[in-house]
């Protein structure tokens, strides 16, 4: 009975999907925006403020991500009482990575430069995709883990691609999937969206796991949303290296 409650369930879900067969990557991505509240909705966001609990390797990290309109992005974490520090101003990507021996900040470089800088695009790249210089292609239709979805190709203006994976009932974002490289070695990087509230007006998600080559790299419990809230622009620049001091007796 259960085999063929799933199935049927599966069944309807497809049903759902196909109904919607002969839209175009525009209609998808409007009823994405409706889903997620509404383009008026999401453009009159000035500010995003989140608190978070990040679980990796049997270890729990407190985090704050802070991001403005204006670009700017900043992520805070403490780990075993040591500092870490991920953010851009709209021109510079910097960090502080205290975990790694990196207690000064320091400009950012390769995919982690990447990654603050898109965090930065309040929006993210659907919307208003076509101004940015992004490309979106509807690849089709597949099953992401029992659940019909509309797989999108995102190639950004900088060239670098994402797969984008909407669920077929609700055009809400499931899944991002795409290539970085981690020590020197190019792996599939996903990030699978869940616990979808809604926040004033906007559905956003609470629950976030990532996984590197299929395997589950961490998972991030958002505690805490806030909107437009007033955030100071001065910590998102990079702080000033201070000054060697001048050895004894020179």
């Amino acid at each position: 009975m259960t085999k063929n409650l799933i199935a049927i369930c599966f069944i309807v879900g497809v049903a759902l999907c196909a109904v919607a067969a002969g839209q175009t990557v525009d209609e998808l991505l409007q009823k994405n925006l409706a889903a997620r509240g509404g383009l008026d909705k999401v453009r009159a966001t000035k500010s995003i403020r989140m608190t978070a609990k990040v679980h990796t390797d049997n270890i729990e990290i407190a985090a704050s991500v802070q991001i403005k309109r204006t670009g700017m992005a900043r992520i805070d974490a403490e780990f075993q009482g040591m500092k870490i520090v991920q953010a851009y101003d709209g021109e510079v990507a910097w960090q502080i990575n205290a975990p790694e021996g990196k207690t000064e900040p320091e400009k950012m470089s390769g995919d982690d430069e990447k990654d603050v800088r898109e965090m930065g695009d309040i929006d993210g790249p659907l919307v208003d995709y076509k101004a940015k210089g992004n490309a979106v292609e509807l690849v089709g239709k597949e099953d992401l883990e029992a659940t019909p979805v509309y797989k999108l190709k995102v190639t950004e203006k900088n060239g670098a691609v994402r797969y984008f994976y909407l669920d077929c009932k609700s055009y809400l974002e499931l899944k991002v999937s795409s290539k970085r490289k981690v020590e020197g070695k190019d792996v599939t990087a996903d990030e699978y969206f869940g616990d979808y509230k809604s926040v004033g007006g906007l559905m956003m998600p609470h629950s976030i796991e990532s996984r590197v080559d299929g395997h589950v790299d961490n998972q991030i419990v958002i505690e805490k949303i806030e909107l437009d809230v007033d955030i100071d622009d001065g910590i998102f620049k990079m702080p000033k290296k201070p000054e060697a001091k001048p050895a004894k007796g020179a």
